[in-house]
C-alpha cells in the first residue's frame, strides 16, 4: 500500500517483505533485549530469521513458545538467554532485568 498498488502477487509480497524487513531490522538494531515469539499464529520462519539476526548483532534473546516446540527450536533456544512458555513469564523476566525485583 505504501509503495502503490501491485497486481502481481509475487511483487506485492516482495514489496511488503522488504518494507517489513526495514522496520524489523531497525527495531532489532535499536533493541536492548529481543523477545521472539513462536507458535501457530506466528510465522515461525520469520521469527527464526529475526532471532538469527538478533543473535548476529549480539542482542540478548528471550524465546517464547510452547514446550512442544522445544525440540524443533533447540538451536534457537541455544542462542537465547532465556526460554519462556507464557507471556507472563516474559513480563516477570523483564521486570527482574530492568528493576531487579522478582
Amino acid at each position: 500500500e505504501i509503495l502503490g498498488p501491485e497486481e502481481n502477487e509475487f511483487w506485492f509480497d516482495n514489496k511488503g517483505a522488504k518494507v517489513n524487513a526495514i522496520r524489523t531490522s531497525t527495531l532489532i538494531k535499536d533493541a536492548d533485549i529481543v523477545v521472539v515469539r513462536f507458535g501457530d499464529k506466528y510465522k515461525q520462519w520469520n521469527a527464526a530469521f529475526d532471532a538469527g539476526y538478533a543473535a548476529a548483532l549480539g542482542k540478548p534473546i528471550i524465546t517464547l513458545h510452547d514446550a512442544e516446540l522445544r525440540h524443533p527450536l533447540k538451536e534457537v533456544d541455544g542462542a537465547a538467554l532465556a526460554w519462556a512458555q507464557e507471556p507472563s513469564q516474559v513480563v516477570r523476566l523483564l521486570k527482574y532485568v530492568i528493576e531487579g525485583t522478582l
